[in-house]
């Protein structure tokens, strides 16, 4: 294939000089002749010179198809020459491609210049970036889906064969154990489900003009025992007068979320603010606790599903790794967008349109 681009470049710039070449050496010789022939006509010359003039008019005509063979030669080796030339980074770029396609992510294109090549090797280049990260997070997230599915199977499969096996009582702390390890389960396959199901083509929200303020009350008290159980304070500040268009029952899911996170992350006696402002065209919410933080070199990947900061998976502070995900998805459903970022502690900007 490489080859074949290369000879098929050079055919063309061939076949263009070399027409341009023939064509001016047909019309110099035509002229010539036209003018000898007129000079001849007009001149009324005696016999001799007619055929001074013919061997002259000849003289010229070889010298210019000599000079055309000539000009067609040079185009041949230019041609191909120049074919080399342009070709040369297209054919590495093609063979990088093919690399890339072989799994080797880390491979990128020699970038030379600053021509339109040049940028189209930089995109080649930023193209593998995103690709081998996307990569990297597809079998993070393997690994992810793997242990958390192992990690309470496991745990079940003691349990049951201890007390199959008699060396533990049926006592409810135990039983109650086993159902924690079944509720992981099931909280994960229904994120999964609640995932595929804002990611599928035919997902819809029913929006219609909410107050904000009412939305943001709810989520409250969906949460309200779980922050006091914690002695963890929950403000919040928004004005009564802004409304919004949105999905009801979604908005609260994502409010719900991201202030059941934040809670995780917020020490006894911390402090979780939620406050609700609004510009001429956008509703803007905002969730920030008191807690530690999210390490810088994460922040990119917060909204990626399954990964999390805390590597160590602890049942307190360690969820799916899917929530944020499923936030995101239903905030870019709204046509807004959502944002993390690190102030006092951990905080979540969410834009939101006052009308869809």
């Amino acid at each position: 294939m490489n080859k074949r681009l290369h000879t098929r470049l050079a055919l063309i710039i061939i076949g263009i000089a070399a027409g341009i070449v023939l064509i001016s050496t047909i019309s110099v010789i035509l002229t010539t002749h036209y003018h000898f022939s007129l000079y001849q006509a007009q001149a009324g010359m005696t016999h001799e010179l007619p055929e001074l003039n013919y061997h002259l008019e000849q003289a010229l005509m070889q010298t210019i198809i000599w000079t055309c063979l000539v000009a067609i030669v040079l185009a041949v080796f230019l041609g191909f020459y120049v074919a080399k030339r342009i070709s040369a980074p297209l054919i590495h770029m093609t063979r990088v491609a093919e690399r890339m396609t072989d799994g080797e992510w880390s491979t990128r294109v020699d970038i030379q210049g600053k021509d339109e090549l040049a940028d189209l090797g930089a995109s080649l280049n930023t193209l593998a970036e995103q690709l081998q990260q996307h990569e990297q997070l597809r079998v993070t997230m393997t690994e992810d889906i793997a242990h958390e599915l192992r990690t309470p199977l496991a745990t079940l499969k003691s349990h049951m064969r201890a007390l199959e096996d008699g060396i533990w009582e049926p006592t409810p702390e135990r039983i109650h154990s086993c159902y924690e390890e079944i509720e992981r389960l099931t909280q994960l396959v229904a994120e999964l489900e609640d995932l595929t199901h804002v990611e599928s083509p035919g997902f819809q929200l029913l929006q219609k003009e909410e107050s904000l303020a009412a939305i943001i009350e709810r989520g409250e008290e969906l949460v309200a025992a779980a922050y006091r159980e914690k002695n963890v304070y929950l403000r919040c500040s928004v004005s009564p007068h802004i409304h919004v268009f949105v999905d009801h029952d979604r908005m609260i899911q994502v409010l719900v979320n991201l202030l059941s996170n934040a809670l995780k992350f917020t020490p006894e006696h911390g402090e979780v603010r939620i406050e609700g402002s609004e510009d001429s065209g956008h509703v803007w919410i905002r969730v920030q606790d008191t807690g530690t933080g999210i390490p810088q070199e994460d922040l990119p990947y917060v909204f990626e599903r399954f990964y999390r900061a805390d590597k160590s998976r602890n049942r307190k502070t360690g969820g799916s790794g899917l929530g944020l995900t499923i936030v995101k998805e239903l905030i870019a459903a709204h046509g807004g967008e959502i944002s993390a970022e690190n102030r006092e502690g951990a905080a979540f900007t969410i834009r939101l349109p006052k009308r869809q």
